[in-house]
């Protein structure tokens, strides 16, 4: 028979897929997936089914409900002191993975080169490849996730017509900051290049750090485009809601790539998120502050019992280093292992790279409940002092 495309034919079961499914076949604590075991506000979930019941059920505005691209417009304006037409600059879509694909399908042509910073997330690469695009990798490596200034500038060339940012970084943790911002736009200016912005967990910075849309930067409002996550900044990661903010030049030919892969997005979700995104700061504090205590009392756990803990300035992950343990086992092996007999699964950080990745690193997911995090590092206790005797 004749052949299926390439980018996705022979394609792997995702890490998170493979992880999860072991840790069903062995009742084990799941800490390898990025979502919490409790859903979000009461009151953004009560208005959602209020308006299911109630409220039209039909195919709303291809764009989205005016209500929530008005509250994303306002959210820009609150933040971030952008100005931002909700007419002209908005788009919903079902969930940030769709908007990313609607992107690169809208913007990147055969043969375009897209920097991408690694560790990354498993969706961008094949779609940026199913799109024509050539990755161009920069990495950072754990501990210190540094971003080396003259790999990321060399990366950037003639061929060059986005680059994709992911801030804060999954699976990083990472928070970039304003020279490292500040060298991307001048970057992205010299090169006559867009930049497609992965920032859904904006919300979710610890430590007392603020989020920097690089859309604020100099010479960046018309060429970047700006992606965020209802799952990420409500806790409901079921729900797929995302939405884009782009000037319209940007946004026109994204909008066309959505009309013509999800259309549109349940309605009663919008409105409910569009309530959500005009909550008080005391709910966005307590969001941020909340996963901060959990990150501090879950990394300080795995520091006594002998991991190297990675900074976490922002998201739901924590990277620890497992050199210390000296287990004589990679990331992959050790994280099945620590999965079947320990029952606790986390997700090997070498998954995020294409090659020569670090090998001693496992990521943890810590948005959990604190007697579950609390099992978890019971058990890995127990099965650490049963190897070490």
């Amino acid at each position: 028979m004749k052949s299926t495309n390439p980018t996705y034919t022979g394609l792997p079961t995702t890490i998170f897929e493979a992880m999860s499914r072991l840790a069903i076949a062995h009742k084990a604590i799941n800490l390898g997936q990025g979502f919490p075991d409790v859903d979000g506000p009461a009151d953004v979930k009560a208005l959602a089914a209020r308006e299911l019941v109630e409220g039209l059920n039909q195919s709303p505005p291809m764009m989205g409900v005016a209500e929530l691209r008005q509250a994303v417009a306002e959210s820009n304006r609150r933040f971030y002191g952008l100005d931002v037409d909700w007419q002209k600059e908005v788009l919903v879509t079902s969930g940030a993975t769709e908007a990313l694909s609607d992107c690169f399908n809208a913007l990147i042509e055969p043969g375009d080169e897209v920097v991408v910073i690694e560790p990354l997330y498993d969706s961008y690469l094949p779609v940026i490849r199913r799109a024509g695009g050539i990755p161009k990798l920069v990495r950072v490596t754990p501990p210190e996730w540094k971003l080396d200034c003259a790999a990321l500038a060399a990366a950037f060339g003639p061929k060059t017509k986005a680059i994709l940012l992911n801030n804060p970084m999954n699976p990083a943790a990472r928070v970039f900051g304003r020279e490292e911002l500040a060298l991307i736009a001048e970057l992205c200016v010299a090169h006559d290049c867009y930049a497609i912005c992965d920032e859904v967990y904006e919300h979710i910075l610890f430590d007392g750090r603020r989020h920097v849309p690089l859309m604020t930067l100099p010479g960046m409002r018309e060429r970047t485009v700006r992606i965020g996550s209802a799952g990420k900044t409500f806790s409901l990661t079921g729900w797929k809601v995302g939405y884009v903010t782009a000037t319209p030049r940007l946004l026109d030919p994204i909008t066309k790539a959505h009309q013509f892969t999800t259309f549109t997005t349940p309605p009663n979700l919008q409105k409910a998120v569009a309530f959500g995104l005009g909550k008080d700061d005391a709910y966005y504090a307590s969001l941020a502050g909340d996963l901060a205590v959990k990150r501090d009392r879950f990394g300080a756990a795995l520091a006594r019992l002998g991991f190297g803990v990675a900074p976490c300035e922002g998201t739901y992950f924590i990277t620890a280093d497992v050199a210390p343990l000296r287990l004589n086992e990679d990331d992959v092996a050790l994280c099945q292992r620590m999965t079947v007999e320990a029952g606790v699964t986390a997700v090997p950080v070498s998954v995020f790279y294409q090659s020569d990745a670090p090998r001693n690193f496992i990521r943890f997911c810590f948005s959990k409940k604190d007697e579950i995090l609390d099992e978890a590092i019971v058990r890995m206790e127990r099965w650490l002092g049963g190897r070490a005797g």
